[in-house]
C-alpha cells in the first residue's frame, strides 16, 4: 500500500486520540531528555574526583534526576499503551460493524475465518504502529538530535567519527525494512488461512469425524500453519538484522571514538572527563536509535495489517437507509399481510456464472399460503434471497406491497419479514436467546404461545434449565427437527407480515410435521406465507402453487389444477406418492397421471431427522390431498 494512503488511514484511527497520544509522547520525551543531563553530570563528577570539591550533592542530584526521569517515562509509556488499546478497540468496533453489513456476495467470496483474523490479529498489530511507530519515532528523533548537539559541544571531531560509522552501517536498514513489511503481510495472510481452515473444520465437525477425515483436515491446517511459520520466521530474521545493526554501529563507533579520543587525550586536546562524557553520550545513542529502528519496523508490520483491514473495508456493504441504533433490533412493522410480485426478474450470482432466473414473473396477493415447487436448481430458494435483498436482481423488479424492494429501507423491509432458512441455523447461546433473536422485546406470554404452537413446550419441560439451557455451537445439543422448530418459532415470534419458509419441515417427524402444518395454516390467516415445499402435504394446503423449472415459472395453480394440467408437477407428485404412500392405491387414483402404483415399501416410525419410511394413510381422489403428514421425496429439490 502506498505510504501516503497508509498514513491517511492510520491518521483516521488515531485522530480521536490525538490529545492522549500527545500527552504520552510529551511525558516520554521529558523522561528521555532527563537522560541527556546525566553524562554532563558524570563529567563534572569525574572532574571533581581529583579536587577538593564535595561530590555528595552532585550524586544526590544525579540520583533524583535518574529516578524522576524513570518515573515520568513510565507514566508516559502507560498513557501510550492505554491509548493504543483504545485505538484497537475502536478499530475492531468499526470493522465488525462494517463486516456485519456486508452484502451476501462479498461474504461468499471471502472465507469467514479470514474475515475473523482481520478483526482479531490484524487489529492487534495496529497497536504497534500507533505507539511505537509514531511516538517512538518522534521522541527518538528529538532525543537523537539533543544527544548529537551535546556531543558536538563536547568534541566535534569525535562526533564526526561517530556519525560516519553510524551512517555507514545504518544505511543497510534501507534494504531490510521493505523485506520486513512483505514478510509480515504474508504471515498475516497465512494466519487468515489458518482461521479459514479451522472454521471450515469445526463448522462441519461431525462430518469430519464421520468421514474419518481428521488426519486430512489436520494436514490442511498444519500446511497453513507452516506457511505462517515460514513467513513469520522470515520477518523475525529481518527484524533481528535491523536491531543487530544498531548494536554493531554503536560498538564500532565506541572503538573508533576510544582510539581517536585516546589520542586526543594523550595530545592534551581534550581532558579525560570530556572523553568519559562523550563515551556516555555514545552509549546513550543506543536508545533513541533503537526507537527509530523499532518505529520503522513497527510501521512495516502495522502497514501490512492496515492494508488487510483496508481490503476488508473495501468490500461491498448494504445501505440500510435508516439503520437502528447499535444494539437495537429493527422493530417489526405491524400491518396487513404483505403482497409480493416478481416482474420479469432475471438474476445471476456472479458475472462469470450462469443465470439462475430467466424472466421470472408471478403475483402473490396479501394473505394465504403460496408454495414453490420444482426440481433442484430451479431457483426456488433464490426467490427468497431476492425478496430479502440478500442479492440484487440483474433485471426486472421484486415488489413488496407494490413497491420495489430496492426502494425500501433495508431494516424496515426485513422487519416486515420472518425467514426460516433451509438449514434452520441455531446460534450458540441459550434456547431463549435463540427464540427472541429476531424479537428481543417478546414477552413471556408470547414466547409460551409460540412454544405451544411449534410443539417445543415439551422440549423446554425436559431441558435441565428450561429456556436458559445452552443449545451448544450451532445448536449441536438439539436434534435436526428441534432446530427446525426453534427456527420456525423464532420467525413466528416476530409476528411478520410476510413469512418465508424454505423447506422448513424437512427434518420433522410425522406428528410434529402435522402440528406445524396446522401452525402454518393458522399463520396464513393473518400473514402472507411463502414456502418452498418439500412435502406434498404442504403443497396441497397451498392457495396457489408456483411450479419452477430451470429458472422460469412454468405454471401457477392449485394442486388439483396442476396435477392434471402440468406434466412436471404431475411427475413430482407421483414420485412423492410412490415414496410415502405404500398403503394407498394407484397414483392415478389420487388424480396423478403417474407412471405407476404405490409400492409395498416398509413402514416405520420416522425419527426426528425425517426419513422416507413414514406412511401416509390415504389420499383423496381427484384432489390428491394427503390426510396426514408423511415425508415424501424432495418435491422442491
Amino acid at each position: 500500500m502506498p505510504f501516503r494512503r497508509t498514513w491517511r488511514i492510520l491518521y483516521c484511527h488515531i485522530r480521536p486520540h490525538r490529545a492522549a497520544i500527545a500527552l504520552g509522547g510529551l511525558l516520554t520525551l521529558i523522561g528521555t531528555l532527563t537522560g541527556l543531563v546525566q553524562p554532563m553530570a558524570a563529567k563534572e563528577l569525574v572532574g571533581r574526583l581529583g579536587g577538593e570539591g564535595s561530590i555528595t550533592g552532585l550524586l544526590v542530584g544525579l540520583t533524583v534526576l535518574v529516578v524522576a526521569g524513570t518515573a515520568i517515562s513510565s507514566v508516559g509509556a502507560y498513557v501510550l499503551e492505554r491509548t493504543a488499546e483504545s485505538v484497537v478497540l475502536v478499530a475492531r468496533r468499526q470493522l465488525v460493524g462494517r463486516l456485519l453489513r456486508l452484502r451476501m456476495p462479498a461474504v461468499e467470496r471471502v472465507p469467514p475465518g479470514d474475515l475473523m483474523s482481520r478483526v482479531t490479529s490484524d487489529t492487534t498489530l495496529l497497536r504497534a504502529v500507533t505507539t511505537r511507530s509514531m511516538v517512538s519515532a518522534a521522541t527518538g528523533a528529538l532525543t537523537l538530535v539533543g544527544a548529537i548537539v551535546m556531543m558536538a559541544l563536547l568534541d566535534p571531531v569525535l562526533l564526526g567519527v561517530t556519525l560516519g560509522v553510524i551512517v555507514l552501517i545504518g544505511s543497510a536498514l534501507g534494504l531490510v525494512l521493505p523485506r520486513i513489511s512483505k514478510a509480515t503481510q504474508q504471515a498475516q495472510a497465512s494466519v487468515g488461512a489458518i482461521s479459514a481452515a479451522l472454521e471450515r473444520t469445526f463448522g462441519a465437525f461431525r462430518t469430519v469425524k464421520a468421514s474419518g477425515a481428521e488426519a486430512r483436515e489436520g494436514a490442511v491446517i498444519e500446511a497453513a500453519s507452516r506457511e505462517a511459520w515460514r513467513h513469520g520466521v522470515r520477518a523475525a530474521k529481518w527484524q533481528s538484522v535491523a536491531m543487530s545493526s544498531i548494536g554493531l554501529a554503536v560498538q564500532v563507533s565506541f572503538l573508533a571514538v576510544l582510539g581517536v579520543g585516546g589520542a586526543r587525550v594523550a595530545s592534551g586536546t581534550v581532558d579525560i572527563a570530556t572523553l568519559v562524557a562523550f563515551l556516555l553520550y555514545l552509549f546513550y545513542l543506543i536508545d533513541p536509535i533503537s526507537h527509530l529502528v523499532e518505529a520503522a519496523s513497527a510501521y512495516q508490520v502495522g502497514s501490512a495489517a492496515i492494508a488487510r483491514m483496508a481490503e476488508a473495508e473495501q468490500l461491498e456493504v448494504e445501505s440500510t437507509g435508516g439503520e437502528p441504533a447499535d444494539g437495537e433490533a429493527a422493530t417489526p412493522v405491524a400491518g396487513p399481510p404483505a403482497s409480493v410480485a416478481f416482474e420479469n426478474v432475471s438474476f445471476r450470482y456472479g458475472p462469470e456464472l450462469a443465470p439462475v432466473h430467466h424472466g421470472v414473473s408471478f403475483t402473490v396477493p396479501g394473505g394465504g399460503l403460496t408454495a414453490f415447487v420444482g426440481p433442484s436448481g430451479a431457483g426456488k430458494t433464490t426467490v427468497f434471497g431476492l425478496i430479502e435483498r440478500f442479492y440484487e436482481v440483474t433485471g426486472g423488479r421484486v415488489l413488496v406491497d407494490g413497491e420495489d424492494v430496492r426502494n425500501w429501507p433495508l431494516d424496515r423491509l426485513r422487519a416486515t419479514i420472518g425467514f426460516v432458512e433451509q438449514d434452520a441455523p441455531v446460534l450458540a447461546g441459550t434456547l431463549r436467546e435463540n427464540l427472541v433473536f429476531a424479537a428481543p422485546d417478546a414477552t413471556d406470554a408470547q414466547i409460551a404461545e409460540v412454544l405451544a404452537r411449534t410443539k417445543l413446550d415439551g422440549l423446554v419441560a425436559r431441558l435441565p434449565e428450561g429456556l436458559q439451557t445452552p443449545v451448544g455451537h450451532r445448536g449441536s445439543k438439539l436434534s435436526g427437527g428441534e432446530r427446525q422448530r426453534v427456527a420456525i418459532a423464532r420467525a413466528l415470534l416476530r409476528r411478520p407480515r410476510l413469512l418465508l419458509l424454505d423447506e422448513a419441515t424437512s427434518q420433522l417427524d410425522a406428528v410434529n410435521e402435522l402440528a406445524l402444518r396446522e401452525t402454518v395454516a393458522r399463520a396464513a390467516e393473518s400473514t402472507t406465507v411463502l414456502v418452498v415445499a418439500h412435502r406434498l402435504s404442504t403443497v396441497t394446503l397451498a392457495d396457489r402453487i408456483v411450479v419452477m423449472e430451470a429458472g422460469r415459472v412454468r405454471a401457477v395453480g392449485t394442486h388439483a389444477e396442476l396435477v392434471s394440467g402440468d406434466p412436471l408437477y404431475g411427475e413430482l407428485a407421483a414420485t412423492q406418492f410412490l415414496a410415502s404412500a405404500p398403503e394407498s392405491g394407484a397414483a392415478g387414483d389420487a388424480g396423478v397421471p403417474g407412471p405407476g402404483r404405490a409400492g409395498s415399501g416398509p413402514e416405520g416410525d420416522e425419527p426426528d431427522g425425517g426419513g422416507p419410511g413414514a406412511s401416509v394413510p390415504g389420499a383423496r381422489a381427484a384432489g390428491g390431498e394427503v390426510a396426514a403428514a408423511g415425508r415424501g421425496g424432495p418435491a422442491a429439490g
